[in-house]
């Protein structure tokens, strides 16, 4: 998702468009709400226009909480009737004076690929990861993109691989 451009990115393969039935949750921070905000805003759109009809949203206070919040939603959810088939983590952590960032950013990152690696479902790194603020607003729609509207077309590409691999069995 780094760069405008990736014509494949938006390319959903025929067949891989039967999302009405899917959940979706959305684990977003707090923390720089001006841009998560956003960022969910792009998210939500994809989805809707894709056909996905229960969309829900989580908050969390700051983006080393997202991957507990998903853990916890998959616990106490995946034996119920109607249970996610994808998670989409949103964040923005901007650089500040100190290692912080640094300390954030891995911790993050850790958290989603462990969550990737264990759970049967995909959890989609949304977080932007910048140095300022007007980097952040250039990944709302500038010349990087949305990245909220991205993170969501790889949400529906995972969902229709997990369901292609299902169906090989």
């Amino acid at each position: 998702m780094a760069s405008k451009g990736n014509a494949q990115l938006v390319n959903l393969q025929a067949g891989a468009r039967e999302f009405s039935g899917a959940c979706v949750v959305i684990v977003k921070t707090e923390w720089n709400a001006s841009v998560t905000d956003e960022l969910e805003k792009g998210a939500r759109k994809v989805l809707k226009k894709q056909g996905v009809k229960d969309v829900r949203t989580i908050v969390v206070p700051g983006a080393v909480e997202l991957s507990f919040a998903v853990r916890t939603y998959w616990e106490t959810h995946k034996y119920k009737d109607i249970k996610p088939v994808a998670f989409i983590a949103l964040g923005c952590v901007i650089r500040g004076d100190t290692p912080h960032f640094e300390y954030v950013c891995s911790s993050v990152t850790d958290g989603i690929t462990y969550l990737n690696l264990h759970l049967p479902l995909p959890t989609i790194f949304g977080v932007l990861t910048v140095n300022t603020q007007a980097q952040a607003d250039e990944r709302l729609g500038g010349k990087h993109g949305h990245k909220g509207e991205e993170a969501a077309i790889t949400a529906l590409k995972m969902i229709s691989l997990v369901n292609q691999i299902k169906a090989e069995r």
